[in-house]
């Protein structure tokens, strides 16, 4: 029988992504950390889920995944979107949790986003011109050819409801009162470029509600797209964390 790895990555992607956004990450914390990428339902390859698009519907979703998968110790790497669904799985403390990364996380309180961006995402949907435009808002380092269509097809696989139901519900639910139940090891990374939500927006919306001693990490030059833009420096990073557990 092999051996139970002593510490499992389990990552969370972005709104409009899918878990294809890990590989990189995957490739450099192996062999030492195994890291799993689940698409979230109505997201890459996932399917719909037939009920809601919540951030509880979405908890619940990881929950049965972990479970199937009888992963023991584990970290949650939550990427924007996946960032508030982490916390959210955290703030009901299960069993095996040992920490929380939080890569440029939609904060547990409702998305800064304007009502205006909001009806501008909604319109953007299944486009290819506009899944282009966010591209190019959300990055902030130079990409691949092939990361960039990735990320593109990615966008444009998106299920409708979905799409519209982060912009709409998911994004503005607060969770804030629920942070005092997260009593794991927490950390927050961040790009200086990210045209999304600024570290100032961490700082001020996600790190007051974390566990006392919160480090909030910027990496130089990078957007929005961390494990794409960054995936050396968040690595180094996730391994020093785990390490420190």
């Amino acid at each position: 029988m092999p051996a139970v790895p002593a510490l499992t990555f389990i990552g969370l992607h972005y709104w409009a992504g899918s878990g294809r956004e890990f590989q990189q990450l995957a490739h450099l914390l192996a062999p030492d950390y195994p890291f799993l990428a689940p698409d979230l339902p109505g997201f890459g390859a996932a399917t719909e889920p037939g009920s809601s698009y919540s951030v509880a519907s979405y908890v619940k979703a990881l929950e049965s995944f972990i479970a199937e998968i009888g992963v023991g110790r584990y970290v949650l790497v939550g990427h924007s979107m996946g960032g508030k669904i982490a916390l959210a799985l955290a703030a009901r403390q299960p069993a095996g949790l040992a920490g929380v990364a939080l890569l440029s996380p939609s904060p547990p309180s409702p998305e800064p986003l304007t009502d205006e961006d909001r009806m501008t995402n909604m319109k953007a949907y299944g486009k290819p011109d506009e899944a282009e435009k966010t591209f190019r808002k959300i990055t902030g380092r130079p990409l691949t050819a092939a990361i960039h269509q990735q990320i593109l097809d990615d966008n444009l696989r998106s299920t409708r409801l979905a799409w519209d139901a982060w912009l709409l519900h998911g994004s503005r639910e607060d969770l804030s009162a629920q942070m005092c139940n997260v009593q794991v090891s927490c950390t927050i990374i961040v790009g200086d470029q990210d045209d999304v939500m600024s570290p100032s927006v961490h700082g001020l919306e996600t790190l007051p509600l974390l566990p006392i001693g919160t480090p909030l990490e910027i990496i130089g030059g990078a957007g929005h797209l961390l494990p794409y833009e960054a995936p050396a420096e968040v690595a180094e990073l996730l391994r020093a964390f785990a390490q420190g557990l």
